[in-house]
């Protein structure tokens, strides 16, 4: 979508400083690096100015201003991401919402949680069990913004049994791009009462309004969980054996694989020895429950048809520093791997489950064709791969093109085998292309006029997803 942006002045930044005071206005040299870019760093964009917002009436006082001045705006939380969506690629305005960190409400009666987009993961995880409540979209990067976790519908680990962050959003208040106030859903627990422009907003990565609240839903918190680490001989024994997992209906909270040379990473990274890394793949799987009887009946049944398929053995972590040991490695993945080579860049494809084990056997394939070093792990009960292929000593330019390369083949396979671009990363600036390609026109078409009903000037995040 072509079109001709203001570029900002002093008028337009002494606007912003009336509204949000000049102490969290910020531009030139005083806008911080990190505001150009996101956790891979692979695109860079600065602002022309940096907002800090504090409130709903600031952030709707701000795009009436920029809606009618026709000023990008690119709406941003912790900058997380990992495809592009909150870097400023238009310049204009960067609003960060990371001040907009409070808890409005709990609601015990409704088991509803309000809180305002800026609120971390783990501070949500952490409020609500103390209260003996659970918020079980759990992605691995827990210093998260919830308005982050909303605009990318957000998966994570617990997906296979308590599924993703749609699935606990009951309501939204929205600022659209004309500065206009929206309540979207609310604590009701049905709703038939036109298009659900709720759910339309999740996942929308920050392209259609910006969430300046959210009711969140909450369940009772499980009493006990307990985790197995499984090895098997080879990744693709270990990925065979997740739907018969599944089919045995005693289904974990999550199942997750890994590789020994990503957990080698990890001990290295944190300094800490893993529980075991003698094998070539394990299953990490999770089962929770409220009597410690119920969770080892569902984990032994598991455990019988992990050793009937091949498992080498099953470690059972039942203590808190066993728990800790295995869950501090997974979650640190992402940052052994980065921290293992000069540069990287991921394929988010999720696929059935029945096919993960042929697409990892196509990641193998391509990683000895193409000659690329690519590092996997992910979330096998859900079929969200996190396939992450590595430039080491690679020339740039040699690194581009078979990036390229990689990344048309992998997409392609995804599709073929009856998956989408990305499971729960978005697809923001970077995975544009490869949405056009797998995707189609009419989808790409009906996503466009999705970006128009909501924003026919493209001001908020322009560049993103399809426009």
């Amino acid at each position: 979508m072509s079109i001709s942006y203001k570029k900002v002045d002093v008028k337009d930044i002494e606007f912003l400083k009336s509204v949000c005071s000049s102490e969290r206005v910020f531009v030139g040299t005083a806008i911080h690096e990190d505001y150009s870019h996101d956790e891979l760093a692979g695109i860079r964009r600065f602002p022309d100015v940096v907002v800090e917002v504090t409130s709903k009436d600031e952030v709707a006082a701000i795009m009436k201003y920029a809606w009618d001045h026709n000023i990008p705006v690119t709406p941003r939380g912790q900058g997380t991401g990992l495809v592009g969506a909150a870097v400023p690629v238009r310049g204009g305005i960067l609003m960060s919402l990371v001040r907009m960190n409070k808890i409005l409400e709990l609601d015990e009666d409704n088991l509803t949680l309000t809180v305002e987009p800026g609120v971390l993961l783990m501070e949500i995880s952490k409020y609500v069990e103390a209260h003996d409540l659970f918020y079980p979209p759990d992605p691995g990067e827990k210093s998260a913004t919830i308005g982050g976790n909303i605009n990318t519908n957000a998966g994570g680990m617990r997906a296979v049994k308590y599924g993703v962050t749609r699935d606990y959003v009951r309501g939204l208040d929205v600022v659209l791009p004309d500065g206009k106030s929206v309540r979207m859903g609310g604590k009701i627990v049905k709703d038939s009462s036109g298009y659900s422009l709720k759910d339309l907003i999740i996942g929308s990565e920050g392209t259609l309004g910006i969430v300046t609240s959210a009711i969140l839903r909450l369940l009772p918190l499980p009493k006990v969980a307990i985790s197995l680490l499984i090895p098997f001989s080879t990744l693709e024994e270990a990925i065979e054996t997740v739907p018969k997992i599944i089919k045995s209906k005693n289904i974990p909270t999550a199942i997750e694989y890994m590789e020994r040379r990503v957990i080698l990473n990890a001990e290295d990274y944190l300094g800490k020895r893993f529980p075991d890394a003698t094998s070539d793949a394990y299953l990490l799987l999770t089962f929770d429950g409220n009597t410690r009887e119920d969770v080892e009946k569902q984990y032994e049944k598991v455990a019988h048809i992990c050793l009937e398929a091949g498992a080498l053995d099953v470690f059972i972590s039942d203590t808190q520093e066993r728990q800790e040991s295995i869950w501090s490695a997974r979650s640190a993945f992402l940052e052994a791997i980065k921290a293992s080579t000069t540069e990287m860049d991921e394929c988010d494809v999720v696929v059935p489950r029945k096919n993960v084990a042929e697409f990892i056997r196509f990641t193998r394939k391509i990683e000895k064709e193409m000659e690329i070093r690519i590092a996997t792990f992910g979330h096998a009960g859900d079929g969200n791969l996190h396939v992450y292929l590595l430039k080491d000593e690679m020339a740039d330019e040699t690194y581009r093109k078979k990036l390229a390369m990689a990344f048309d083949a992998l997409y392609k396979k995804g599709k073929s085998l009856g998956g989408h671009v990305s499971g729960e990363h978005g697809i923001g600036y970077a995975k544009r292309e490869y949405l056009k390609k797998t995707a189609g026109e009419t989808y790409m078409g009906l996503l466009l006029r999705v970006k128009n009903a909501f924003d026919p000037k493209n001001i908020l995040n322009p560049d993103k997803i399809c426009c």
